[in-house]
């Protein structure tokens, strides 16, 4: 026999044969002795004929991942001392005068603008949803954005325009720009930004219809990589009667463009 199988003292614990080439028989299992012995005292169970143990191992079964607890939130202090590691990292002097206080700055700024975190659609409109018999197209444009890429930490921004039309209810004008703040001031793509932004809307006023469209610029993609400064992202999203009446959609992008209803 190839295998021996040394200083194994798991009671009844059941494992699986895998050929070497990779294949795993399930049918072909042992069961370990109470005692750690060889090979020879192994019995096999459940197959109908036994297999050749001439080149085969003894694979376990994987043991369950252990359960995980959510990691706190580190402290602002935690953050800055890693910020102070990064100015190392980039060759600079953290004790420098002018680098002093700037891990304490990038804390404060990296907690700005991710502080949608923290807020909800419920207390950010705040009870200003007001019914009123107004059936025709509600569109807020040109509101400017800025948000941070998720891959690489680095600003995109633009202008959003949102628009929806009311079934009985309409929600006050600031705090549609609002509603696009709080999903900005987080880790964003573009495109989840765009949903995000419209489903919010959708949930609170149970609208005929929502859309939204973004136009943004990406540092990402214009201070490095290709480095493309004059290319721009424009991203939609429409619910509702905007993805089923043709008509509508085509009002909304009109006057999105400042062409009017023509």
């Amino acid at each position: 026999m190839v295998v021996n199988i040394k200083d194994v003292a798991a009671v009844g614990r059941r494992c699986t044969l895998a050929l070497l080439d990779g294949k795993t028989r399930d049918k072909d299992v042992l069961r370990f002795p109470a005692t750690p012995q060889r090979h020879k005292d192994f019995k096999v169970l459940s197959a109908k004929d036994k297999p050749d143990l001439t080149n085969l191992i003894v694979r376990p079964p994987p043991e369950a991942a252990p359960e995980t607890e959510a990691r706190p939130a580190p402290a602002q202090t935690q953050i800055e001392a890693h910020y102070r590691d990064i100015l190392a990292f980039a060759g600079e002097d953290p004790a420098r005068e002018g680098l002093i206080r700037t891990p304490h700055r990038a804390a404060e700024a990296m907690k700005f603008l991710t502080q949608g975190y923290g807020q909800d659609v419920q207390t950010l409109l705040n009870g200003a949803v007001f019914h009123e018999d107004y059936d025709d197209m509600v569109v807020v444009k040109d509101i400017e954005f800025y948000s941070l890429c998720e891959h690489h930490l680095l600003p995109f921004f633009g202008q959003a325009h949102v628009a929806y039309i009311p079934n009985g209810r309409i929600v006050g004008l600031s705090k549609i720009p609002r509603l696009v703040d709080m999903f900005s001031r987080r880790l964003q793509v573009q495109e989840r930004l765009t949903i995000e932004i419209a489903d919010a809307l959708e949930e609170a006023l149970q609208p005929q219809g929502v859309a939204v469209v973004l136009e943004g610029s990406h540092m990402c993609m214009m201070m490095r990589g290709v480095r493309k400064q004059q290319a721009a992202m424009v991203t939609s999203h429409v619910k509702g009667v905007f993805r089923t009446d043709r008509a509508t959609r085509q009002e909304f992008m009109a006057l999105v463009k400042g062409d009017g209803r023509g």
